[in-house]
């Protein structure tokens, strides 16, 4: 039962069922009131090129003692929307299917649902300006066509995937006081390409364990060039490990790179 593929045919916008309901039947709106939305467990939304990202939503609705809960006559699903209210005619992020609800009380239900976001293939939903926070809003439609759409439930916020290859620290090994160049190159899902690109200009930690530690400590902080390149000298002083970590911006999720040992002689 494909969401965004149902209510398409009962609004014009996003699917939230397959019931089928004429076009010309009148319908009264579902009386639910959504509560308690957390999205992804309260973390960002990380994406990457390709692929479908789902990630998981919990929510409870209150119901009038007259309105069913079953899945043959109310359907429900958590839905992301932008502007000031939930409009069913501009969704394009929600779930391929409805929650799952169970009855907690004569008139609460508990739901567990999905957000699915799909950075290739046919079902396609991303822009990469989707990069950013969200507000999360809920919808609900009976077998009757009744839609009731409820905004103001939270936020999400929808990241980049991003990656940072391998450090690779030269020469190896290396006299004590000698200069060690230090290379690595971060870059990010690109949702309209669906691959990986350079963040260019992107501020990256260069960081370095001394042997015997377990913390990692910030050396300088290099900007990405071209393709996403990084590339700085440091002062060999002792045997150690350095790797270039990216702490994330308003629109990519922070990445580490694999480390490289450096023998100091």
């Amino acid at each position: 039962m494909r969401i965004r593929a149902t209510v398409a045919a009962v609004t014009g916008a996003l699917a939230i069922s397959a019931f089928a309901v004429p076009a010309a039947q009148a319908a009264t709106a579902p009386d639910v009131t959504f509560t308690k939305v957390t999205v992804n467990n309260g973390k960002p939304i990380v994406v990457r090129a390709t692929g479908t990202t789902s990630v998981p939503v919990t929510y409870t609705f209150k119901h009038g003692a007259g309105q069913s809960i079953a899945a043959n006559k109310l359907l429900t699903g958590p839905v992301l929307y932008v502007g000031n209210t939930v409009d069913v005619t501009k969704i394009r992020l929600g779930g391929d299917e409805p929650g799952t609800c169970t009855a907690t009380s004569s008139t609460v239900a508990s739901c567990k649902g999905f957000i699915d976001l799909h950075a290739s293939g046919e079902d396609a939903n991303l822009y990469n300006t989707d990069a950013r926070k969200w507000s999360v809003g809920a919808i609900a439609l009976t077998n009757t066509g009744g839609i009731k759409t409820q905004g103001g439930l939270g936020l999400a916020q929808l990241l980049f995937h991003s990656k940072l290859s391998t450090t690779d620290a030269t020469p190896e090994p290396v006299k004590k006081g000698a200069t060690i160049t230090v290379k690595s190159a971060l870059t990010r899902a690109n949702w309209q390409t669906h691959k990986y690109v350079g963040y260019v200009n992107a501020p990256v930690a260069l960081q370095f364990q001394k042997k015997g530690t377990s913390a990692f400590v910030t050396v300088k902080t290099v900007k990405a060039g071209a393709a996403g390149t990084l590339k700085t000298t440091v002062t060999a002083t002792v045997d150690g490990t350095y790797r270039y970590a990216f702490l994330g911006s308003t629109t990519t999720a922070p990445a580490a790179a694999g480390g490289d040992y450096v023998d100091v002689k």
